[in-house]
């Protein structure tokens, strides 16, 4: 079976994090790819060793990815 989760990727000192959302699982690398391809491996891995109930509690089906504004560092009157 074939399923499309989100991965969401960003930078951390001098490398990359990498997370998917939807079961809670992040991973690392040197390169956004790097990151990419660990955090697939990982997740797959997870998929292939844990109990279908743990798979299931921990599939967040809707994953939602946005922006938002916010005001920080500013004097407040």
């Amino acid at each position: 079976m074939t399923r499309t989760l989100t991965a969401t990727i960003r930078r951390e000192s001098d490398g990359f994090v990498a997370l998917c959302p939807e079961l809670d699982i992040a991973s690392q690398g040197d390169s956004i790819e790097e990151a990419r391809a660990n955090l697939k491996e990982a997740v797959e891995l997870f998929l292939e060793s844990a109990h279908p109930n743990e798979v299931n509690e921990r599939l967040n089906a809707e994953v939602y990815v946005t922006t938002l504004e916010v005001s920080f560092g500013e004097a407040t009157a």
